[in-house]
Order: structure tokens, then C-alpha cells, then sequence
């Protein structure tokens, strides 16, 4: 049976809204990736029933996070998509775990960038629970209510009804760090029996999702070394629970060329089950480096 998540499609978009400015450059820098805001009011969310105006049906693809959160049906069917998916561009259908899996990251890493990347270009957090947020199968399409965000004293959006100031950059660090928190935990416990993985397995994952993402990002805006300091100080070597494992990245020392940036995954997406041979660079389990 088709379970059908209510008001699947996300709310008009507000190209106006505070955080605006960096999902347009993340659009620029990597086109498979849209992100919009979504202007709301009492009683609207993100999953309303309207398209962004192009003439889109009914359930479009979309669907709520907080369904996927909350409604088992609607992330069974979310896997079991991933599955056929999975199968199609393989040629063989992963196990049911390893699907999972597949399912968690394509919504984590696209999630993870709509808190990391406003922070990292304008230093503005968004508050952004899971009722906030909804998102286009296989995580290409994000739809945010964004009206509520954390940002420093003398940013030009701090007079806005829906702003918190924060007195420095500690205080934003630990707002982000929160709203991940508040967002992710939730949708990793929905998982947590599919993916058959405990809690802290589950968080190392998390914090791979942030480092990776942001640091992909600051690659494509030419900003990869102040993305990797930021994320360094943000994700240490000692764990900021309920992340475990931090950013850990190190340069590869390479015979005649340049010295190449890694970083060992503190998770395994068990991508090598489906190809051997083509293990994730970094792999804990494979010793893919």
C-alpha cells in the first residue's frame, strides 16, 4: 500500500528571507541542489499544499521531515524507493540496512548544508525542526520555513522579529550545533531500526554529514581553507556529544605531488557492500586511503 504524507509540497517560496542569499549561491556553485525559503504565517508549514509555481501536481515527490520522523509508513516507502533506486544504478539490489543508509545520507547531507552553509557565509543560523522542513525524494529539493534564526549583534537582518542575537562566535557555534541536534535527532531515531545501528554509530554519521558537506561547498566556492578551519573549531578532535568523532582532517603526504586533504569518516555508509571496489575514500572499514 502507498502511504501518502498530508500537504506534501513545500510553501511559496520568500527569495527575500535572511538566509536566502546563501542557498541562491549554493544553487550557483552546485546546481543538482536547490534549497528555498519559504515565507510562512500562523498555522502554514513548509509541506502546504502549493508548488513553487510550476504548475506541479499533488504530491510532486515530496515530502514532509516531520513525517518521515514521526509516520513509519511514509519512511518505509522512502527506502524502499532507495532500494529500487539503488538497483537500478547498480545492478543489484543493496540489503535492507545498507538501503537505509542510502535513504539517511541523501536527506542528512542536504540537510546538514541548509544549517552549515548560511553559518559559514552570512553568520546566520536557522531554526529549522523537523515540522520546518520538507524535502524532494533522493534530497535534490529542500523547502525551509526559515523565519526563525540565531545571528551576531551587528548583522543587518538582527532587527527581524523571527532573529536571536547572540553576543559572539562561541554563542553561534553552539546554535548551530543545536538546531542540528534539535532537527537530527528525531529523524536518526526514525531510522535507527532500519539502519540497525546504535545511537552513537548513528551521530558519527551526523558529524560526517556536516564536515563532508560543508567542506564539498567550500571547495566549489573556492573557500575550501577557511572551511576547514571553521569546521575544525566547530567539530574538534574531542567530541561535542552527542557528535562523536570531529572534522579529523590531515593532509596525505604523496610521492611527486602535492600533498593531498582527507580525513578518515568517523561512519561507514557500507557503500562497499553494493561495489568492493569502488569503497568511499576514507572508509573506517575498508582502509580505503
Amino acid at each position: 500500500m502507498t502511504v501518502r504524507s498530508a500537504a506534501p509540497l513545500p510553501a511559496v517560496p520568500d527569495p527575500e528571507a535572511p538566509l536566502a542569499a546563501s542557498y541562491h549561491r549554493l544553487a550557483d556553485a552546485l546546481p543538482a541542489l536547490r534549497i528555498h525559503c519559504a515565507s510562512t504565517r500562523p498555522g502554514d508549514d513548509p509541506g502546504a499544499d502549493r508548488d513553487h509555481g510550476r504548475g506541479e501536481g499533488r504530491g510532486h515527490g515530496w515530502v514532509r521531515a516531520a513525517d518521515l520522523a514521526q509516520l513509519p509508513g511514509v519512511l518505509a516507502e522512502s527506502v524502499a524507493r532507495e532500494s529500487r533506486e539503488a538497483a537500478r544504478r547498480y545492478g543489484a539490489a543493496p540489503r535492507p540496512d545498507v538501503a537505509a543508509g542510502l535513504c539517511l545520507h541523501r536527506y542528512a547531507w542536504p540537510v546538514a548544508l541548509a544549517f552549515t552553509l548560511p553559518w559559514f557565509l552570512e553568520r546566520r543560523v536557522p531554526r529549522l525542526p523537523v515540522e520546518r522542513v520538507a524535502v524532494r525524494h533522493g534530497g535534490s529539493e529542500l523547502s525551509l520555513a526559515t523565519d526563525e534564526f540565531s545571528c551576531l549583534p551587528d548583522d543587518p537582518r538582527a532587527g527581524l522579529p523571527g532573529a536571536r542575537v547572540v553576543p559572539d562566535e562561541t554563542a553561534l557555534e553552539r546554535a548551530l550545533l543545536a538546531g542540528l541536534v534539535e532537527h537530527l535527532t528525531p529523524v536518526l531515531a526514525a531510522f535507527r531500526p532500519l539502519v540497525r545501528r546504535g545511537p552513537r554509530t548513528l551521530w558519527g554519521l551526523a558529524t560526517d554529514e556536516v564536515v563532508e558537506g560543508l567542506w564539498y561547498l567550500g571547495g566549489l566556492l573556492g573557500e575550501e581553507e577557511r572551511a576547514v578551519a571553521e569546521l575544525t573549531r566547530l567539530l574538534p578532535g574531542t567530541p561535542r556529544p552527542p557528535f562523536t568523532g570531529g572534522a579529523g582532517f590531515e593532509l596525505l603526504e604523496r610521492p611527486g605531488a602535492e600533498p593531498l586533504r582527507t580525513r578518515t569518516r568517523v561512519s561507514c555508509c557500507l557503500f562497499y557492500t553494493i561495489r568492493p571496489a569502488e569503497a568511499c575514500f576514507g572508509c573506517p572499514r575498508t582502509a580505503n586511503i
